[in-house]
């Protein structure tokens, strides 16, 4: 059977370790390894709007020596026009992988469930595990290596119940991070998700806080993460959202809470003046252009990790 990567806690400590030296090496040598020579073709199918997920698959699947092939969500209609599990048939027939960004995390799972081939989860309404080993890369260019990771105080401040504090949560731990989420009630991580952080964080020296204080979450942090307060779908609470997290913007003076030489990151798309200011984002401490970059080396190893368990 095929390993897949739906989800941040599918990759054990030694696992994720393993796809970031990978990472790391394919940011020393774009073309360390290429497992895709062939070309073999990696489906890239995005249900959801995308500029970083699909440029960086698409290069990556380019640079590691396959032919990626774009499928549109909008024209394929997976799960409307034909089921799941068909479009997964038509798919492992001929390509190396699947990458899939869409809604719910329930589809991606039963593509895995279906698929002779490795499923990438690109993100779901769940999780976006690619971004988070992307994050971890990044903090470890700007920390002083991947060693330098276990131990690092990463505060994620906003919607604390949505996947990109899941995913923090659940790799962060994983990395044997000490890592705090703050939003205000409602807006806080799913109890299932918290009770399994905590137990990987038992594992790795790790630890978890969940809390509705932002300055408690920042204050001393080595990593401070911000994302957009209205995500995909959510367009419609669009101002419900934007006045209950007013609070938890990241400004300078709540950056001046975390360590000195603190770094900032944010996923992107970002909205200047309200989840983050643009005095931080686009200051001395962000470093999400090197973030951006990282998913392309990140997805290229977790990538050649999964064809190489096969």
């Amino acid at each position: 059977m095929p390993r897949h990567f739906l989800r941040d806690d599918d990759l054990a400590p030694a696992e994720q370790r393993e796809v970031l030296e990978l990472a790391w090496a394919f940011r020393e040598d774009r073309f360390v390894r290429t497992p895709l020579s062939g070309p073999r073709a990696v489906a890239l199918l995005f249900d959801k709007p995308t500029l970083r997920t699909q440029v960086s698959f698409s290069v990556g699947v380019a640079e590691l020596g396959g032919f990626p092939t774009l499928v549109d969500g909008r024209l394929a209609q997976v799960g409307v026009r034909e089921s799941v599990a068909d479009v997964t048939r038509v798919l492992d027939r001929q390509v190396a992988a699947v990458v899939w960004r869409t809604f719910g995390q329930d589809r991606i799972e039963e593509m895995a469930g279906v698929s002779r081939v490795p499923v990438v989860n690109a993100l779901t309404d769940d999780f976006h595990p690619c971004q988070i080993l992307a994050d971890l890369l990044t903090v470890a260019q700007h920390r002083g290596g991947l060693d330098a990771l276990p131990g690092q105080r990463l505060a994620y401040v906003g919607d604390a119940g949505n996947n990109m504090a899941a995913s923090y949560l659940l790799g962060g731990v994983t990395a044997g991070m000490h890592v705090a989420v703050a939003g205000p009630e409602g807006y806080l991580p799913p109890a299932d998700i918290v009770a399994r952080a905590e137990e990987i964080a038992a594992t790795t020296g790790g630890s978890v806080t969940v809390t509705t204080d932002v300055r408690a979450a920042v204050t001393g942090a080595d990593v401070v993460a911000a994302d957009t307060w209205v995500s995909m779908g959510d367009e419609d609470e669009a101002t419900e959202r934007l006045a209950a997290l007013a609070g938890y913007q990241v400004d300078g003076a709540l950056l001046a809470v975390a360590k000195d030489d603190a770094i900032l990151l944010h996923c992107l798309p970002a909205y200047r003046g309200k989840e983050v200011t643009a005095e931080v984002i686009d200051g001395p401490q962000s470093v999400v252009w090197d973030e951006a970059e990282n998913r392309l080396h990140a997805q290229k190893a977790v990538l050649t990790f999964l064809l190489e368990q096969r």
